[in-house]
């Protein structure tokens, strides 16, 4: 897996079967719970599926699988990946 540091992009506009690393939070109220629940920075993260409206997402990450509100995600900027 080798990462591309050129580009970060918020979590809610990874495309559902791509992978990425996790790179940083934006500062909210919710960036602590997110860290509890293993998103944390350098956490290799994928989205597995899109509700119909696009909202909410699924994503896979530290072996389980967490279903995020789209604002949520979009305050997660990951790293995409060559993988």
């Amino acid at each position: 897996m080798t990462v591309r540091e050129d580009k970060a992009i918020p979590l809610s506009q990874l495309p559902a079967g791509r992978r990425a690393v996790i790179h940083s939070h934006e500062e909210s109220d919710f960036q602590l719970t997110l860290m509890e629940m293993g998103c944390i920075p350098g956490e290799p993260v994928w989205v597995e599926m899109v509700a119909p409206m696009g909202d909410p997402l699924a994503i896979q990450i530290a072996g389980y699988y967490l279903s995020l509100r789209k604002k949520d995600a979009e305050k997660i900027w990951v790293t995409l990946t060559d993988s």
